[in-house]
C-alpha cells in the first residue's frame, strides 16, 4: 500500500501499472490517473466510483478476462491472481461438495449468460457466494449485466482501498 500523497506524485505510468490490478479496465486507470492530484483518500474514491458508474456490458466484457471462476485456482496475471486467491479465501477446497456445487454452478451460469459468474468474495463464505450464484441465476440478461457491473464495481472499490492509503 501507498500513500495517496505518493500516489499523486506518480508518473501517469506508476499510476496507470499500480491500477491495473484493481479492474482489467486501462479507461478506468486513466480517468482516475487523469483526476490527480487528489486533496483526500475520500475524493479519490469518489472519483473513482464516479468512474466505475460509467461501464457497460462492454466493461464488463473487458474486466472478465482477468477473473478467474468463483472457487477455481486463478490464473492470470500475478497480481490478479493474488488478489483473487485472497478475496476467494472463504471458498474452502477442501470441502469438495461446495467446490462441485460451485463448478455446476459456473457450468450453468456460463451456459446461461455466457461469461464467468462475477461476486465480490470478499466477506462471504462459500455458501454465500453459492447462493448468490442460484439466485442470479433467475435474473434476465439486463438484471444479471447490471448485477455483474454492481460486483465488479465493489472488487474493484475494494482492491483501490486496499493499494492507496491515507
Amino acid at each position: 500500500m501507498i500513500t495517496l500523497s505518493h500516489f499523486n506524485h506518480l508518473t501517469r505510468q506508476q499510476a496507470m501499472t499500480l491500477l491495473a490490478p484493481c479492474v482489467a479496465i486501462p479507461a478506468w486507470a486513466e480517468a482516475v490517473t487523469a483526476a490527480r492530484p487528489y486533496a483526500s483518500r475520500e475524493s479519490l474514491l469518489r472519483e473513482a466510483q464516479l468512474a466505475a458508474e460509467r461501464w457497460g456490458e462492454a466493461e464488463l466484457q473487458q474486466a472478465l478476462s482477468a477473473h478467474p471462476r468463483i472457487g477455481e485456482k486463478p490464473a492470470g496475471s500475478q497480481e490478479h491472481a493474488a488478489l483473487s486467491r485472497q478475496e476467494q479465501g472463504a471458498v474452502d477446497d477442501r470441502d469438495p461438495q461446495l467446490v462441485q456445487a460451485l463448478k455446476a454452478g459456473n457450468a450453468r451460469y456460463e451456459a446461461r449468460f455466457g461469461r464467468v459468474f462475477l461476486i465480490r468474495a470478499k466477506g462471504r463464505s462459500g455458501e454465500e457466494i453459492l447462493d448468490a450464484l442460484e439466485q442470479r441465476l433467475n435474473n434476465d440478461d439486463a438484471q444479471e449485466v447490471q448485477a455483474a457491473l454492481t460486483q465488479l464495481r465493489e472488487i474493484t472499490l475494494l482492491r483501490l482501498e486496499g493499494a492507496i492509503g491515507e
